[in-house]
């Protein structure tokens, strides 16, 4: 029986294998957005067939809306802060837990049965919890702290950051996950290296165990600053976007323009620029942190 040699250079299975996956995503995914994209340059309410092109118009109300500026501003500022707050609150959970504590296995259950409650669900918890009188204002009140009582998110002033403590509140126990994973996986010889030579317990972080988790901080830094950007569910149960405008994000103000006062063209315009700015965070912040992790290693 004669033995037909392999062809050389092939290495993997045919390219048409993906065809089917492929023509599902160009059907499902690229075919809908480019038709959204179209609708961001006409002035098409959702409902009448009958629409205008109107060009950059929709872009250039955007620039004249200061609401847009203000949500665009909101989305930002909850994005950065949650990326910093979420990460420095999960890495010293993780750090925590990853001792040598008897109760180590059930704190790092409590910590992360947060991040599995649907989010709404948990919005609606604190919204309840934050109200004028809520358990956290009676708390307050029973401590002896009573002029600490705030309308956490009826104050313009709290009602953002009071958002972002309830997005930290969730998701910090997801970020220490992530964390622990990477703290797991250090060679323990090498801290006791580093302590042999003297480095304390803050050096041997600094030194050590902060380079070996590059890939965990580029991992938590890309999901929280992406969610952060593209936050909706939370924000709309909280408060609405409001008290006025204090807590419109992009996608809120997607929501309330498209359908509340049915301007269709206009909120796929802020989709558009929405999608654009995930995709220049996301992807600048992919190539620093991984420049970063190929210099730690």
């Amino acid at each position: 029986m004669k033995v037909v040699p392999a062809r050389p250079g092939r290495t993997g299975p045919p390219w048409w294998f993906m065809a089917p996956a492929l023509l599902l995503f160009t059907f499902v995914v690229l075919i809908p957005s480019g038709r959204g994209v179209y609708y961001a340059f006409t002035d098409w309410d959702g409902l009448n067939p009958d629409f205008s092109f109107v060009g950059l118009g929709n872009f250039a109300d955007m620039l004249r809306d200061a609401d847009a500026k203000q949500a665009v501003w909101h989305t930002l500022l909850i994005a950065v802060s949650i990326t910093v707050i979420q990460n420095g609150v999960g890495l010293v959970l993780a750090l925590g837990v990853n001792t040598a504590i008897k109760s180590r296995n059930l704190l790092r259950v409590l910590l992360f049965a947060p991040a599995v409650v649907t989010p709404i669900v948990t919005a609606y918890l604190w919204r309840n919890l934050l109200g004028p009188d809520g358990a956290v204002n009676s708390l307050l009140g029973a401590v002896g702290l009573g002029d600490w009582r705030q309308d956490w998110l009826g104050n313009p002033d709290l009602a953002l950051w009071a958002v972002v403590g309830v997005i930290v509140w969730q998701y910090a126990g997801y970020s220490m996950v992530i964390f622990l994973a990477g703290l797991q996986s250090v060679p323990q010889e090498i801290h006791e290296a580093a302590a042999i030579d003297g480095a304390g317990p803050v050096r041997r972080f600094w030194s050590v165990t902060r380079p070996l988790l590059a890939p965990a901080f580029t991992i938590n830094l890309m999901l929280s600053i992406i969610g952060g950007i593209k936050l909706f569910d939370q924000v709309y149960a909280l408060t609405g976007g409001g008290p006025g405008h204090a807590t419109d994000t992009i996608s809120t103000l997607i929501y309330k323009d498209a359908f509340t006062l049915g301007e269709f063209g206009y909120s796929i315009a802020l989709a558009v620029v929405l999608t654009i700015i995930v995709a220049v965070a996301s992807t600048g912040q992919y190539f620093f942190l991984s420049r970063n992790e190929r210099a730690a290693s």
